[in-house]
């Protein structure tokens, strides 16, 4: 029996945080409306272009480029752009991104302007996300601290991909009921919404304080301090290697078309192929989230490792619906980045964060990017099922000297 005076059996301060408590905290429901609207309003965009330039030109590979200019400025944009939000006020930042984007795709929903401008246009779109990213996330982690950060970056990352899904799902309906230009307004319309939410609901906060309060770092020297401390910091350095393990479980997003034809089955199971993982993380973000913190930082190692060991299992080239089930169980493994990132951003000293989540947000892309296209071209060569069960045992792999190296740190 316990006595009145016998220490708690269990540490109140290891207790998981609840959604119920992040929704809780009114600036997090201003964060999580704006983001809600500006995912959803970006997904119907991507559609809405890729129809367009696919129309205009009858070209699918034009198509497929106009898509790609959605995601390759993060390269560029998360080293060189990050860092304002260490520079400047992160609310400040937020707003003057969102308001810049509406514009912006405002300009590109004008019929009939010429294809080159609607690139360049759509590259500026996608270069302001870089520093609105950087700012939120570093926001929400003076916001909120402890684990309801962590519980917040799960429900954010949960409602981006549900987002996604529903902008993907409705794109096409919408597009076709509306027009391309009045839904590329519509996603205009939602980044002028989430600049408004923005700016009345989230309480603007001073930049934070520089080791040498009277010296203001350079933009170079912003990004080579970022840059030093992720590398130096042993647990910085292994938890951004944690964050580049979907680098290889991705490769079953570039390959799902290819190795469904080799299945013998047609675009239907491709699209369920797709949703697979990304349904997977969704499941273990909100499994894993009722896990003490402790917990959860003890099976972050062991998760990313699991992440892609179920791929190694295509190589015996299972049906449709067992694919589907190593998928979906990659994915719900893959539910360890949101804890992997948020110890990250948590590690980082508040003045510096903006740019080290850039550099580890670009490093991510990179090994992503990297990924589906070294699969896709081994999968000219070998079977598909070989190329992902390669990609798992080089994962796993990798991952596993990840997990060893920052335990060690």
């Amino acid at each position: 029996m316990v006595r009145p005076t016998d220490p708690p059996l269990t540490d109140p301060a290891d207790r998981p945080a609840t959604y119920r408590e992040v929704f809780a905290v009114a600036e997090f429901r201003w964060l999580w409306a704006a983001l809600l609207g500006s995912v959803i309003g970006d997904q119907l965009a991507r559609v809405a272009l890729a129809i367009l330039v696919f129309d205009r030109t009858g070209s699918a590979g034009l198509s497929a480029l106009t898509y790609a200019l959605t995601f390759l400025p993060d390269i560029a944009g998360g080293p060189l752009l990050s860092g304002l939000a260490d520079r400047y006020p992160r609310r400040q930042v937020m707003v003057t991104c969102d308001a810049a984007r509406a514009v912006l795709v405002a300009l590109l929903a004008i019929p009939g302007a010429p294809l080159w401008i609607l690139c360049v246009l759509l590259v500026a779109v996608q270069l302001l996300s870089a520093p609105f990213q950087s700012a939120r996330s570093a926001m929400l982690a003076t916001i909120m601290t402890g684990d309801k950060y962590k519980a917040a970056t799960g429900l954010s990352t949960v409602t981006s991909q549900s987002a996604q899904l529903i902008g993907f799902v409705t794109g096409g309906t919408l597009v076709a009921t509306l027009g391309t230009s009045e839904a590329l307004l519509l996603n205009a319309v939602s980044f002028a919404l989430s600049a408004v939410l923005l700016q009345f609901g989230v309480q603007e906060r001073p930049v934070p304080a520089h080791t040498d309060a009277a010296v203001k770092p350079s933009w170079w020297g912003s990004l080579a301090a970022g840059a030093r401390l992720v590398w130096r910091d042993k647990k910085l350095r292994y938890l951004a290697a944690l964050a580049c393990v979907p680098g290889f479980y991705i490769t079953i997003e570039g390959l799902a078309a290819p190795y469904a034809a080799a299945l013998g089955e047609g675009s239907l199971a491709v699209g369920v192929l797709f949703a697979a993982n990304p349904a997977g993380q969704v499941v273990g973000i909100l499994l894993f989230s009722r896990a003490s913190p402790s917990r959860r930082l003890s099976l972050m190692g062991r998760l990313a490792i699991m992440s892609c060991a179920p791929l190694i299992f295509c190589v015996f080239e299972p049906g449709l619906w067992v694919t589907v089930a190593l998928w979906a169980l990659s994915g719900v493994a893959a539910s360890y980045l949101v804890t992997t990132q948020a110890t990250f951003v948590q590690d980082v000293p508040d003045a510096q964060r903006g740019q080290a989540i850039g550099l580890a947000r670009t490093a991510l892309i990179v090994s992503q990017g990297i990924g589906v296209l070294v699969a896709g071209a081994a999968a000219d060569h070998w079977r598909p099922a070989l190329v992902v069960a390669a990609a798992g045992v080089l994962g796993v792999a990798f991952a596993a000297g990840a997990a060893r190296g920052y335990q060690r740190a």
